[in-house]
């Protein structure tokens, strides 16, 4: 049995803060509303969901609309898991940011049990003003159960667009089984990997590298690189052995960004 799920939440803004103007869903997925300080005009919201994965088949779509002023902090309840698969799985995540909206997307990271096959593909929609942090941890999969890269493959692309043109396209696709997954170019002998893309209209772009490098540089465990973007934005690639260690550390760079961005969005990661 394979599951069509979808979620699309629609954020407003009114007396300088976020609110929830819309929210569909179909089992498995739920929307908590984690805000906590309503003071600082920014809606946390968690998608949790009732099934214990993904499975052959199943197919999520999620839109999501942030009006302009907008801003949104989006985690998830735990790691996804993609289950062993006789066929294949996918996901879409369309977002549309209005002018002077933020979005903040801080998933769990993905474990990829042996045999499966998913892909997914992102697209974000940002206008003039924009505040965009987007992350992604792939782990090799569940090492104690003898499946270090046993996955068929995952494939996850994610592109942004600036005024209706294609600015940055980034796309992960780890195919164990065709290419050497410790070869130059892929994972080098490590077997997690976070991505952090973040694109800022307004910011200085070299004061974010140097504090993210220093950040960074004393985690030890983990090694990293970091690349400006043809727009005014930066991709932190993060290699590592363990998924709540990077997830750590995703958190943390995400959390210094939002603080030298000047935004009003703080401390839900720490």
């Amino acid at each position: 049995m394979s599951l069509n799920n979808h979620l699309h939440i629609t954020a407003g803004y009114k007396n300088d803060a976020t609110f929830l103007k819309q929210c569909y869903y179909k089992q498995p997925f739920k929307l908590a509303n984690i805000t906590e300080n309503k003071s600082d005009g920014l809606l946390r919201l968690m998608i949790t969901s009732s099934s214990p994965g993904i499975l052959s088949n199943d197919n999520y779509n999620i839109k999501i609309e942030i009006e302009e002023n907008a801003s949104i902090l989006l985690t998830t309840q735990g790691y996804q898991r993609l289950f062993t698969m006789a066929g294949k799985a996918s996901q879409s995540i369309n977002v549309h940011l209005e002018n002077n909206g933020s979005f903040t997307f801080l998933p769990h990271p993905n474990v990829p049990h042996a045999s499966s096959n998913f892909a997914s593909v992102n697209n974000i929609y940002l206008h003039k003003s924009h505040n965009l942090i987007w992350s992604e941890i792939i782990t090799c999969g569940r090492k104690l159960s003898d499946e270090e890269f046993r996955f068929t493959k995952f494939q996850n692309v994610t592109n942004v667009y600036l005024n209706k043109k294609l600015a940055v396209k980034e796309n992960v696709l780890l195919e164990p089984s065709k290419r050497n997954i410790h070869a130059i170019g892929q994972l080098e002998g490590y077997t997690h990997q976070s991505t952090l893309l973040f694109i800022n209209d307004a910011i200085d772009i070299g004061k974010i590298l140097e504090e993210g490098k220093e950040l960074l540089s004393g985690i030890e465990g983990i090694t990293f690189g970091i690349s400006m973007l043809p727009v005014n934005g930066l991709i932190f690639r993060i290699l590592g052995f363990k998924g709540e260690q990077l997830f750590n550390c995703t958190n943390k760079l995400a959390s210094l960004i939002q603080q030298l961005s000047c935004k009003k969005l703080n401390a839900f990661v720490n």
